[in-house]
């Protein structure tokens, strides 16, 4: 479907490509709004129902990946309409709903928002140029994407507390550092380097991707016994599939498997 301010566009050679989306309002440094959002729902959930698409990367275009929520959109609103319309919730969590990997590829800005966003992708790749923040407390409010809990669980308390109450920038080197990136790149191989690591995935046996995905996301929100349970039953699962049988017998005679995703 067409989208105002989404490009996407499907990448790879093999059976199972990446679907790419990149915010597009370069103008308002890909501010998010509710079409912003909506857009990317729709987007997200189309890829991850689409058999041939194995992975998706998100980025931005310009300058930033997201600057952060459109402060001009919402400036206006009072705690009775933030609350009745269920501002933030009703659309910026759709990304939870999708079982496919999603990697963040962030160069420039990434704050507010557009960090919030950033952190409910897998995994996030980031350009030498990216800069990650939550200044939501220097316009008199606070995180409501989930920049209060997932900053935490991604760089520990302190260094937390430290960008929410002052709302101070982290630059890529320091993010990386903090385990808030997976790895940092130069900025002309930023997007090279998210699709080749999409690749990879998409050469893997989906099942195992998606139960891997799952139990990931399982240790940070259950106990260590529950998330070792759930792990272990999905370990055993993997073994009533094809995919499993394919690649033991391939690593076993020193070929490469083909995959069926099944």
């Amino acid at each position: 479907m067409p989208y105002e301010y989404l490009l996407t566009s499907e990448h790879g050679e093999g059976p199972l490509k990446t679907g790419l989306i990149q915010l597009n309002r370069p103008k308002q440094m890909n501010a998010l709004n509710d079409q912003v959002m909506d857009e990317l729902g729709a987007a997200l959930l189309a890829f991850d129902e689409d058999e041939n698409i194995g992975c998706i990367v998100l980025t931005g275009t310009g300058k930033a990946f997201a600057a952060g929520a459109d402060i001009a959109a919402m400036k206006d609103y009072d705690f009775m309409h933030a609350c009745k319309t269920n501002f933030i919730s009703r659309n910026w969590e759709t990304m939870r709903q999708v079982r496919k990997p999603v990697i963040a590829a962030v160069a420039g800005y990434a704050l507010g928002g557009g960090s919030e966003v950033a952190m409910m992708a897998d995994f996030i790749i980031a350009a030498e140029t990216a800069k990650f923040g939550q200044p939501e407390i220097t316009v008199g409010i606070v995180p409501g994407a989930g920049g209060t809990q997932r900053l935490p669980r991604a760089v520990g308390k302190a260094k937390a507390m430290d960008m929410v109450l002052t709302g101070r920038m982290m630059d890529a080197a320091e993010a990386e550092r903090a385990g808030l990136v997976s790895r940092v790149v130069a900025a002309d191989q930023l997007l090279p380097e998210a699709l080749a690591a999409a690749d990879t995935i998409c050469g893997l046996g989906m099942p195992s991707v998606m139960l891997a995905k799952e139990c990931v996301n399982r240790a940070f929100e259950s106990p260590l016994s529950d998330g070792l349970a759930y792990e272990r039953r999905m370990f055993h699962a993997l073994f009533g599939t094809e995919d499993q049988r394919e690649g033991m017998d391939a690593f076993l005679t020193k070929r490469t498997p083909q995959f069926k995703h099944r």
